[in-house]
């Protein structure tokens, strides 16, 4: 038996009040039902009950945020921490999330309920196994040192047969880049096959490698079943790949965490489908608590959308997804620091102010358009990126900078600038 306990915060809205509303999310999520039982004892709830810690209300409204079966007069609104002990679950991230993020959703006393942080002891991340490689492995695979790793998705997203998307990785690795990746469309399908995409590359990018003693380090997608994804690590170590990408919300849980433990490469975790969970503002998960998640199973690599984007995030959002990436989590292994990879719309102008929302220049910039189609071709996408980086970091305004810049300056003016 141990003391320790986990928390979970919420913005909740309820036609019955904060009060009963967290109290039902309590016994929901822990020892209780609809209906007093005889089995739940005193002692029993003592031992095993969620319990309220705190109940902070925020505002109030005549009408539900979100079809609500339950009725009121009003809807009060407030953040709401609930906390459990540790030996309901033990150090396990699905069980956690049947806690934290289960049935409450479904709740009628619910008009409006979202997940907004989760704190675990520091026994919990101690037993998990995070990041195998994070920033600094990635950095040293990529033969990167300093400032942002520069990196790109194969466009068109899926239709290219291998070959074809062999000449395009040739061309980008002939330009400088430090890391590709695999549109998350782009899987194992019968029209371009992962074995064969994957030798066809690693062919132009081990050639590479040997003239300039460097590889580019490409992300290749093996989202797939499990007894599908042993093989297509063994086919990527034996080709002498550097990164696997998954996409989170289709292996789950289980399968990050299985990649992890059997891995030899990176995991670039791609989060399609996130909008699901984060659109909303009165339903799903926010991005800093979901994080945690992800990075104690294994995430090397996480999206976090990127400034001034094409989706819907704002800067805000965005700011606070990729902090949260790089903040330690108290008891796991160094920290447990992933790399957030910003991606979405991203050009030269973007590149600095990442920088500075971050305080560094530990990630990775992906950028499609912003590379192959700046004037000068990827080369010059690609240098003028790494100009736009050398501004941010020596202070300079990137306008000034791009005077003796002319990579930087053709893409300044071939760019919109996107405020």
């Amino acid at each position: 038996m141990t003391t320790e306990r986990f928390t979970a915060t919420y913005d909740m809205e309820s036609p019955v009040g904060l009060d009963r509303a967290a109290a039902v999310a309590a016994g929901e999520q822990s020892t209780g039902t609809f209906v007093r039982l005889a089995a739940e004892t005193d002692d029993l709830r003592a031992r095993s009950g969620a319990r309220i810690e705190a109940i902070r209300p925020t505002g109030s409204s005549p009408t539900p945020s979100l079809p609500s079966r339950a009725k009121g007069e009003v809807y009060e609104r407030g953040e709401v921490t609930i906390s459990w002990p540790m030996d309901n679950i033990g150090p396990s991230l699905p069980n956690l999330m049947a806690t934290i993020a289960g049935n409450l959703f479904e709740l009628a006393e619910f008009s409006a309920i979202r997940l907004l942080d989760v704190t675990l002891p520091p026994s919990f991340a101690a037993a998990l196994p995070g990041p195998q490689f994070g920033i600094g492995g990635t950095r040293s695979l990529m033969g990167v040192a300093e400032g942002p790793m520069i990196g790109t998705i194969i466009k068109p997203s899926i239709g290219l047969t291998a070959d074809e998307t062999a000449s395009l990785v040739d061309t980008l690795a002939g330009a400088g880049i430090d890391f590709i990746k695999d549109d998350e469309l782009q899987a194992n399908g019968p029209g371009c096959p992962l074995e064969e995409r994957a030798t066809r590359v690693m062919d132009v990018l081990n050639r590479h490698a040997d003239r300039s003693g460097r590889k580019v380090m490409y992300a290749f997608n093996m989202t797939d079943d499990l007894d599908a994804m042993a093989h297509h690590l063994d086919m990527l170590e034996r080709l002498g790949a550097t990164c696997a990408m998954a996409s989170l919300y289709s292996v789950g849980l289980v399968g990050l965490r299985w990649l992890r433990d059997r891995s030899p490469l990176p995991i670039h975790a791609h989060r399609n489908g996130w909008g699901l969970m984060s659109r909303s503002p009165h339903i799903g998960i926010a991005f800093p608590a979901m994080q945690k998640i992800w990075r104690l199973a294994g995430a090397d690599h996480l999206h976090v959308n990127g400034l001034r984007n094409k989706f819907t995030e704002p800067d805000a959002v965005v700011t606070n997804a990729a902090r949260s990436v790089q903040a330690p989590i108290a008891g796991a292994a160094a920290g447990a620091i992933a790399l957030p990879v910003f991606s979405s719309g991203q050009t030269v102008w973007q590149v600095g102010p990442s920088a500075d929302v971050l305080g560094n220049q530990d990630f990775l910039f992906c950028a499609g358009g912003g590379i192959m189609s700046h004037p000068g071709g990827p080369a010059a996408g690609i240098t003028a990126l790494r100009q736009a980086a050398e501004a941010a970091r020596i202070g300079v305004p990137i306008r000034d900078h791009a005077r003796e810049q002319p990579e930087l300056a053709q893409a300044l003016a071939h760019f919109k600038e996107v405020l």
